[in-house]
């Protein structure tokens, strides 16, 4: 039988989802990377039966654990403590803010996320490229998204190469800059520190911004460096995007794809995406694809994923040759 100080957190994380039941957890899984879904599925599969008791105490711990972060994004560090220290004294409010503040890593700037981008963008535009890519790393996607298209043509794409190469920086470093931006702002800041920049936060902020900001920024990044622009092209537009796709343009593409990559492509797609390809393809040909997935049998992910790209890959290049259209956000509606 287990002890509460005898589990891990992956143990604590197994048993949560067990208690959730499958639905929600199926719902939560969906949130998750493949490793840790891999991971959290082999220790549900390992737990050993657990009381009733036990799962009491799991649950309880994730519903402090949860209000407690709830407590920390609306006030702040020291509301939070204030508040848990009311609810379940001074030692245990210290551990839960420890672990989350570890363990959750309470991102910098966030003072920053709950202003307006217009506003921040008349405190960072003159600032160095570096200086902004790091702010606007921590940012919400659509705020990074709202200042990125705003840049001079030039410092997008140099503040867009910069988040991308973007590791870790250092809590120095970043005090300095929470600091003065702050003194700016005139507002709050918390005081901890995680890594943010990368490949997909640069991403996630071009699939947001206008189809002229992105081709400007690709461009020059196709020219300064091939291969980042490469790797940001490749995962700028996922296979679930499908369903973002007007149905002309899903026709086209479907044009464009064998049968058996596509079967091999929805073997693992969910229902909406699945559902958005069977409506724009005739009865006939729809009903031939559901036997052929039917009949396939076990596949590997790999090659789900691979006929998956080659979609991918047909969409992005219908795209540039400007055959379909992929709407991205404000200023690229589609016009009909």
């Amino acid at each position: 039988m287990y002890h509460s100080n005898e589990l891990t957190n992956k143990q604590k994380a197994a048993i949560l989802l067990i208690a959730l039941g499958p639905e929600i957890s199926a719902q939560i899984f969906k949130h998750l990377r493949e490793d840790e879904i891999e991971k959290l599925t082999l220790e549900i599969a390992n737990q050993r039966k657990v009381s009733q008791e036990q799962r009491e105490k799991v649950i309880e711990e994730f519903h402090q654990m949860a209000m407690a972060k709830e407590y920390l994004s609306s006030g702040g560090l020291d509301y939070a403590r204030e508040v848990l220290e009311k609810a379940l004294g001074s030692e245990k409010a210290v551990s839960i803010i420890n672990r989350l503040t570890s363990s959750l890593q309470i991102r910098p700037f966030d003072f920053a996320r709950k202003t307006d981008p217009s506003q921040l963008l008349n405190f960072i535009q003159n600032e160095h490229p570096q200086t902004i890519a790091l702010i606007m790393a921590y940012l919400h996607p659509d705020q990074s998204a709202a200042i990125i298209s705003a840049l001079s043509p030039d410092r997008q794409v140099e503040v867009a190469k910069r988040i991308a190469t973007m590791d870790r920086t250092s809590p120095d470093v970043l005090k300095d800059v929470e600091r003065i931006l702050e003194r700016k702002l005139s507002s709050l800041v918390t005081q901890d520190f995680t890594a943010a920049g990368g490949v997909e936060s640069i991403v996630e902020v071009l699939n947001r911004v206008d189809r002229t900001t992105e081709r400007t920024i690709i461009e020059n990044l196709e020219v300064q460096n091939p291969e980042l622009a490469e790797e940001i092209k490749r995962r700028m537009f996922v296979f679930e995007d499908i369903v973002m796709l007007d149905d002309r343009s899903l026709q086209l593409v479907l044009r464009e794809i064998e049968s058996k990559d596509l079967a091999l492509a929805l073997k693992a797609a969910s229902g909406e995406v699945a559902g958005k390809v069977y409506k724009n393809m005739s009865k006939r040909a729809s009903e031939m694809l559901r036997e052929e997935i039917e009949y396939m049998g076990p596949v590997r992910i790999r090659d789900v994923e691979e006929a998956q790209q080659k979609i991918v890959n047909v969409i992005r290049r219908l795209e540039e040759s400007g055959e379909i259209v992929v709407s991205r956000g404000k200023g690229d509606e589609i016009i009909v």
